[in-house]
């Protein structure tokens, strides 16, 4: 796949070695000193977009991983799309008050026409996928669709209309700081036209679900961001709750194949179904 995508696009790829396998696979080139990102089939059009985005982001004065220049984008191989990039210098994740800087900088961009970005909905094939799930009980996957069902219909008049750039998967992995010190952000397979709260709400619920983040660290990324707490609106807890069913899922689809899965995905529902008090410990997948 990733050799004949180099071959097409006149690359060398001797050497290639893998860099990261998730939901896109990474290999990093070193002889083209370059990274090529395989996508899943039938992504094209979110790999066309990811590039496009990047591409406008760095336009708009943002430090963003940078698309290769001069090399055809995407290049598509039995309908998987192949996106080149240039390698990250040494980094380091950002810490919150970081990831805040630049999801403040992110939000307050111009939406922009040419991209024709989605608009954002955080509930998008979850019933689907929790349906499709085998790995869990029965009772399990019974309750997980009644609870995005109910969700679906809560969020429906809790969040009031705003359209902004918002990332889509905001947390400090996705912004990585070079030894310049400037944040570089990552990731735009996600990003989409929508209320900038949700970028939020995975580092505020680290601090008010999970033993994942310090008062001091939260306070950081509240500052950082311009005294907006997401945790003292409204709507903080129906977005808190479709974060953490979003996260429920992710791991239940893997539960069929993984045994360590299928008791994360059982702890992670009584979780959600209020039977294990919080702060909760979840295992990361």
């Amino acid at each position: 796949m990733g050799h004949r995508a180099a071959v097409r696009a006149g690359i060398n790829d001797n050497g290639a070695r893998p860099l990261r396998h998730g939901s896109n696979a990474l290999f990093l080139l070193p002889h083209a000193n370059l990274v090529a990102r395989v996508g899943r089939p039938g992504s094209m059009t979110t790999a066309r977009r990811e590039v496009q985005i990047a591409a406008w982001l760095a336009d708009q004065g943002l430090r963003v991983n940078t698309p290769a220049p001069g090399i055809e984008q995407p290049v598509i191989i039995a309908d998987q799309p192949v996106t080149w990039w240039l390698p990250l210098l040494p980094h380091r994740h950002a810490t919150t008050a970081e990831l805040a800087t630049v999801l403040h900088r992110l939000h307050e961009l111009p939406v922009p026409d040419s991209l024709g970005l989605p608009a954002l909905d955080p509930l998008a094939q979850i019933a689907d996928r929790i349906a499709d799930t085998t790995g869990i009980a029965p009772a399990d996957r019974s309750w997980l669709l009644d609870h995005a069902a109910a969700l679906r219909r809560e969020v429906a008049g809790a969040i009031p209309a705003r359209a902004a750039v918002v990332h889509g998967d905001a947390w400090q992995g996705n912004v990585v700081v070079p030894d310049d010190g400037e944040p570089v952000l990552l990731d735009f397979e996600h990003v989409a036209l929508g209320h900038p709260d949700w970028d939020l709400v995975p580092i505020a619920v680290d601090h008010t679900d999970f033993a994942r983040l310090s008062d001091a660290d939260y306070d950081a990324f509240v500052s950082a961001y311009g005294g907006h707490d997401v945790t003292r609106t409204p709507w903080f807890r129906t977005m808190a709750d479709i974060q953490e069913l979003r996260w429920t899922a992710f791991v239940a689809q893997k539960a069929a194949t993984d045994p360590r899965a299928a008791t994360e995905a059982t702890h992670r529902i009584a979780c959600l179904r209020g039977e294990v008090p919080k702060p909760w410990t979840w295992t990361a997948f």
